[in-house]
């Protein structure tokens, strides 16, 4: 489980095939200090485990993933390139802030950015995305983009906006985004529960009359 608060950006330094699909190779120092094999990081809103963790030159370490090729198919890690920015999160401790919201890595699907631009100190960034996603999204509500906590701005049939401030620009691979590119996206996990609630609940059937009581 995530927050989608982004600790650190870190840098693909290699991307080749694998036995086990494809191996991603990411420099970390934030999310790297007390890595250990088999933890869970989300690399840009996407929950990977570790399977390698080597001393990098000039501090931090490369950290190694193994991705299933449908998860490269299905992400926007497939249009990823080395020297690219990537977000990262280690999986959220027991006890700690909840600063974004619940957030598990598992990418619903990917947006296009359609929309992208400054407006005074913050930016605009308007997301085309799909129904299936859409259908979750409420104005004030949340959403991943890339694994980063966003709130929802506006909700049309095709898209959505969101309001970026100057912070979240600096710390994040958002400063690297342009138009046409695609980005991952994950929908309120509360939101998906309540529907598959209501779609599952079963009518209540109606009580029966209450007995009448017997005069005496």
């Amino acid at each position: 489980m995530f927050t989608g608060i982004i600790e650190e950006t870190g840098t693909i330094e290699a991307i080749s095939p694998s036995a086990e699909g494809i191996r991603l190779v990411v420099r970390a120092k934030v999310c790297a200090k007390d890595v250990r094999l088999g933890d869970s990081i989300a690399v840009n809103g996407c929950c990977l485990t570790v399977v390698a963790a080597k001393a990098a030159k000039g501090g931090g370490k490369r950290l190694e993933f193994d991705l299933l090729q449908e998860t490269w198919d299905r992400t926007s890690l497939s249009q990823a390139t080395v020297g690219s920015a990537v977000n990262l999160e280690r999986a959220l401790a027991a006890g700690a802030r909840l600063g974004g919201h619940f957030v598990t890595g598992h990418v619903d699907g990917t947006g296009k950015i359609i929309r992208w631009e400054r407006k005074g100190q913050d930016h605009v960034l308007g997301i085309q995305a799909p129904a299936a996603i859409l259908r979750h999204m409420i104005p004030k509500g949340s959403i991943a983009v890339d694994g980063i906590s966003l709130t929802v701005g506006t909700v049309t049939r095709t898209g959505f906006t969101l309001w970026i401030i100057p912070h979240t620009f600096a710390v994040t691979a958002l400063r690297e985004r342009k138009v046409g590119d695609p980005v991952n996206l994950e929908g309120d996990l509360l939101g998906k529960y309540v529907e598959q609630f209501m779609a599952r609940r079963e009518p209540v059937p109606p009580s029966p009359p209450a007995a009448r009581r017997k005069k005496r």
